[in-house]
């Protein structure tokens, strides 16, 4: 997050999100079609979208299961004050970490980890994580099952 302020946003804006967001992989004559729009009109607002940053990518979401990735779990970190930046740094590169966030509360950052098994698990806990410089102290939540939410819907 860079802390800058939100971008202004109509209603073809909106619509042009909910499009993307239901079907990433729309053309954009389709996604035109359906709003009613140029297809230029619409390359240009996702253009300009990209470029204030609202969009900031485009991504395949996967089921970790089926993709190998069956131990998922949560492990907050305790970490020295000022160490966000070189620790976020850190923990982006290790693999199987897939996100990692800055939080306020009884401790300082979440991270999501998704491995094959618990061995490999702990090896990301144990030997990486623990071993970022800042990171003060770990806590494991091992997760036993997950549902997507809703997500954002854009209305309007």
């Amino acid at each position: 997050m860079t802390g800058r302020t939100a971008v202004r946003l109509d209603d073809t804006d909106r619509h042009i999100l909910a499009g993307l967001i239901d079907d990433g992989r729309v053309s954009i004559k389709a996604l035109a079609d359906k709003l009613h729009i140029s297809r230029a009109n619409a390359y240009t607002r996702i253009n300009r979208l990209m470029a204030e940053e609202v969009i900031t990518g485009f991504s395949t979401q996967l089921n970790p299961q089926r993709a190998g990735l069956g131990t998922s779990a949560y492990v907050t970190l305790t970490i020295d004050q000022n160490a966000w930046r070189d620790t976020s740094r850190k923990l982006r590169e290790i693999p199987y970490v897939e996100h990692v966030t800055l939080v306020a509360g009884d401790f300082d950052v979440l991270v999501l980890v998704r491995t094959p098994d618990n061995s490999v698990l702990r090896q990301v806990v144990l030997e990486r994580i623990q071993a970022v410089p800042g990171v003060r102290s770990t806590r494991t939540w091992l997760v036993f099952d997950e549902v997507r939410g809703g997500g954002t819907h854009w209305t309007a």
